[in-house]
This record gives C-alpha cells, sequence and structure tokens, in this order.
C-alpha cells in the first residue's frame, strides 16, 4: 500500500483512496505551469499522456524551449480564482469531510465570488 494515497479521515470514516498521476486518466489538452516546473521529465510524463505542455522555460537552460505565451498568460485567471478560494476558511482547511458536502461548499463559495 505506500503507491496508494489515503485521505485522512474521522474515526468511523471509510478511508478515500485517490490514485496517482499515472492512475488517472487525462482530461486536457493542455498543462500550464510556472517555470519552476521546466524539467524534461515533467515535458516528457505529459507528451506521454498525449498533454502538450505550456511551461516557459528557465532562464538557466541553455537553449529556451516554445510555448504559447497567450495561453500561459491566460493559467493566472485559474490561479486567482484558486486564491480566492482559499479565502473562504471552510474550503481552504477543508472543514467539511464528506466529498459531496466539500463540493457544495466549492460551488457556494465559487457561486458567491462570482456573483461579487
Amino acid at each position: 500500500m505506500p503507491d496508494q494515497v489515503l485521505h485522512d479521515s474521522r474515526p468511523g470514516q471509510r478511508l478515500h483512496r485517490r490514485g496517482g498521476p499515472a492512475e488517472q486518466p487525462a482530461r486536457g489538452r493542455m498543462a500550464a505551469a510556472d517555470r519552476g516546473y521546466d524539467a524534461d521529465c515533467y515535458r516528457e510524463a505529459l507528451q506521454d499522456k498525449g498533454i502538450k505542455p505550456c511551461i516557459p522555460s528557465r532562464k538557466s537552460r541553455g537553449k529556451p524551449v516554445k510555448y504559447d505565451k497567450r495561453r500561459y498568460k491566460r493559467r493566472n485567471r485559474i490561479e486567482i480564482m484558486f486564491g480566492r478560494l482559499k479565502d473562504w476558511r471552510r474550503v481552504a482547511t477543508r472543514y467539511d469531510r464528506c466529498p459531496k458536502v466539500f463540493l457544495s461548499a466549492i460551488a457556494l463559495a465559487a457561486t458567491v465570488i462570482f456573483w461579487l
């Protein structure tokens, strides 16, 4: 069981198993990440799954890697949304242990954020 990641839960609740990246299906066609993820192993793993990496190269890299600058700039919207969701204490600390209740808390927070 060392390769499985188990979700912490209160006594009496069942443990939820979350698969690693190899077990999860690839849903997107492109992955945008910061310069910190500029490594050949990350790029190869994404390409093996059919995902095009949108990662700018580090300044120390000898030969820069091409990436879609427009899409890379748009990833900021997602990061801002996660930052706003983390302002809600209930979501940031995973106060609700039940996945359905947690998802509903995220939906409620996202709706309030959208309307404000």
